[in-house]
């Protein structure tokens, strides 16, 4: 998918990490937490990045060691898909996100494909690798207000990396592949981010939906 980004209309990047990829792309208006993206009130189609450590896989599993409640993010992903459904566009969470279950998402199949949704949106499973991270890094995205495009599905080649929660640390040093850092992990491709906002800038505006 081209990543123009002088094409219209304007894309709101939601929940962004400050001086990153979102920054300093013509056509794209970053919301960093100094912004507040729970604020957002439009008028443009938006890229949504709401925090996932209180939905991941070890959300259960921190909840119990830490007390840290599964889903207490402060609202924000109820935000970011509210803000999908009212301006359009999309939002990018972790495969397995335990915020589609308390937000009545379907699961998409890890085959790849988008899977219609309630209130007419589409999810679909991808893997940031097939873009670029040197990761697998397995995703799930949310649409809405768009028809959206076909997209690389499956798994890609090899990785070259892994994320801590995909594979055992032990099991990682017994077979010498490099496990790489919180941050590597949470970094977004520019060709990954060039084609969320090719898929936001296809929104024609989204409707009431309850989030």
């Amino acid at each position: 998918m081209p990543g123009n980004h002088q094409a219209a209309p304007v894309v709101a990047a939601l929940f962004v990490e400050r001086n990153g990829c979102y920054f300093d792309v013509p056509g794209v208006d970053p919301w960093d937490e100094s912004r507040d993206a729970r604020r957002y009130s439009g008028p443009w189609p938006v890229v949504a990045h709401p925090p996932c450590a209180r939905w991941c896989r070890l959300a259960r599993v921190n909840q119990t060691r830490y007390g840290q409640a599964v889903g207490d993010d402060g609202g924000c992903f109820r935000a970011a898909i509210a803000a999908v459904r009212r301006w359009g566009g999309v939002l990018e969470h972790p495969a397995y996100s335990l915020a589609w279950d308390a937000h009545a998402l379907p699961r998409p199949p890890a085959r790849g494909g988008w899977v219609e949704t309630p209130c007419g949106g589409w999810t679909c499973h991808v893997e940031q690798g097939r873009y670029g991270h040197p990761a697998r890094k397995r995703t799930w995205l949310y649409a809405h207000g768009l028809q959206p495009p076909e997209l690389r599905w499956g798994p890609g080649p090899a990785p070259a990396a892994w994320i801590s929660t995909d594979r055992p640390r032990a099991e990682l040093a017994l077979r010498g592949i490099r496990q790489i850092s919180k941050r590597q992990a949470q970094a977004t491709p520019a060709a990954f981010r060039d084609v969320l906002v090719a898929i936001a800038r296809l929104a024609t505006g989204g409707d009431p939906c309850p989030a």
